[in-house]
């Protein structure tokens, strides 16, 4: 809990009791001073009798460290739902021994007749009194009707989406848009009133003058805009394609891939790390760690926004300047742009991601460029599978990539290899022989932390722009 300041710490007065419910410290930045305190007393010579002798009391303290983080516990406690039942006479029954299965049981245990027992699936997001301040009600003029109730005004659990306006093709359509939505320039127009966002604009039309075909990840490492400013942008230049090679990528409008073979380098490759013993490593041992986990699922009540944390003594030791700040801004040129690796493939670095979509012109290696040009100059037909390539490409591109990455863990952590050395891996050791020689080079790599904003391994964004 301490090593992840957005956690509060649990208290369970119950531990051995799964009814029990926590109760939640929050975590506070302090300055205090932990001391170690003696209590020395020591009789006095009894000099006469009729007296009372009085002890000499001593005191010794001594500084065993500083303390920069405190837990408190505010919040109420009676939060808890036993396993009780209220029989007739309005006596409570524990149900523990009923509901709980402590060792392996019989099938008799599973067909008893027990009262209905459903606990709560969560607790309430508040463990502190609050104040809650009603609306008072509209007061409406005279002659006012309240709308009838539709699926367009109802209130439901969320609010409702904010439009992009973004056009969506399908490989099976015939036609391809030749401009944006009139609300998508209305949007756009709106938003940009600044030289900023002119230049941004200005910016992605070059990008897609160069290239038509841009995923979102690729079009972020080389423009610095914000996120949302981008989910507007992109429907004002481009077209969003929903299947088929070029899948969840945005195409300039106009441009139709399915006629022009040179668009076979744009095409989109779903790449994933394979895990398991046969390519030498568990899925615990995985090079690329997994971006969301259900082990690191916390309930509501167990996450608290962090605070700003009061200056220590630590800090002014190392200094408060403007660059050694950790707070400190990074330039409008680069705030928003990510790392190259977002999308990129090059030889001898491990994905940010255990699952990626690479556009087959961002595969930086000469041997998978060869697989990809294979059939330059005799494409025939475009199909919604392998779109201009050669059959099974993907497949042999998926192979190549896998066969490199091995060879990077290979040479970074041999001990998973150790026991699974066999002639099918010396065959492959053979048929890539230069792996190792670009690993020093490149093991840095390994550690890349993807930077902030940056997307999901899938691109799942045709909701943002429903």
């Amino acid at each position: 809990i301490y090593a992840d300041p957005a956690k509060r710490l649990e208290l369970y007065f119950r531990p051995k009791d799964p009814y029990c419910h926590p109760v939640c410290a929050n975590r506070f930045p302090t300055s205090t001073v932990l001391l170690r305190v003696r209590r020395r007393s020591r009789k006095k010579q009894q000099l006469d009798t009729e007296e009372q002798t009085q002890p000499e009391v001593q005191f010794e303290m001594e500084i065993l460290g500083t303390v920069t983080t405190v837990y408190k516990f505010q919040g109420m406690s009676d939060f808890q739902y036993l396993a009780m039942h209220s029989g007739p006479d309005g006596r409570q029954t524990s149900m523990y021994d009923k509901v709980l299965m402590l060792k392996p049981e019989k099938e008799e245990f599973f067909n008893r007749e027990l009262p209905l027992h459903i606990p709560p699936p969560i607790f309430s997001r508040l463990d502190t009194p609050i104040d809650y301040f009603y609306r008072p009600d509209i007061q409406h003029r005279s002659g006012y009707n309240n709308p009838q109730v539709s699926g367009e005004n109802l209130i439901g659990l969320s609010r409702a989406r904010r439009p992009h306006n973004a056009i969506f093709v399908n490989f099976d359509d015939e036609e391809i848009p030749a401009k944006p939505l009139d609300a998508a320039v209305q949007t756009w127009n709106k938003v940009c009133t600044s030289p900023v966002e002119k230049k941004v604009e200005e910016e992605l039309r070059k990008l897609f003058e160069v290239r038509p075909v841009w995923s979102r990840n690729a079009v972020k490492a080389n423009i610095s805009v914000h996120p949302e400013k981008l989910k507007l942008l992109l429907p004002y230049l481009a077209y969003y394609m929903l299947t088929g090679p070029w899948r969840s990528l945005w195409v300039r409008f106009g441009y139709d891939p399915r006629k022009h073979p040179e668009a076979k380098i744009y095409q989109v490759l779903d790449f994933r790390i394979r895990c398991g013993m046969k390519y030498g490593y568990a899925p615990n041992d995985m090079p690329v760690k997994a971006k969301r986990s259900t082990y690191n699922y916390s309930l509501p009540i167990t996450v608290k926004k962090q605070v700003s944390h009061t200056v220590s003594v630590h800090d002014l030791k190392q200094g408060l300047g403007t660059t050694g700040a950790p707070g400190a801004k990074k330039p409008p040129s680069s705030r928003y742009k990510l790392k190259e690796s977002i999308y990129i493939f090059r030889e001898g670095a491990l994905p940010p991601y255990r699952q990626m979509l690479y556009q087959l012109c961002d595969l930086n290696v000469e041997s998978l460029q060869k697989i990809i040009h294979r059939n330059d100059g005799t494409e025939s037909e475009c199909t919604e599978r392998d779109g201009w390539c050669l059959p099974k490409t993907s497949d042999d591109l998926r192979d190549s990539m896998s066969l490199m990455i091995k060879q990077i863990i290979r040479s970074t952590r041999p001990a998973l290899f150790s026991n699974t050395t066999s002639s099918e891996d010396c065959k492959e050791q053979l048929a890539y022989e230069s792996a190792e020689d670009e690993d020093d080079e490149e093991e840095e790599e390994e550690d890349f932390k993807p930077s902030d904003g940056s997307e999901n391994e899938m691109e799942t964004e045709i909701l943002d722009y429903v």
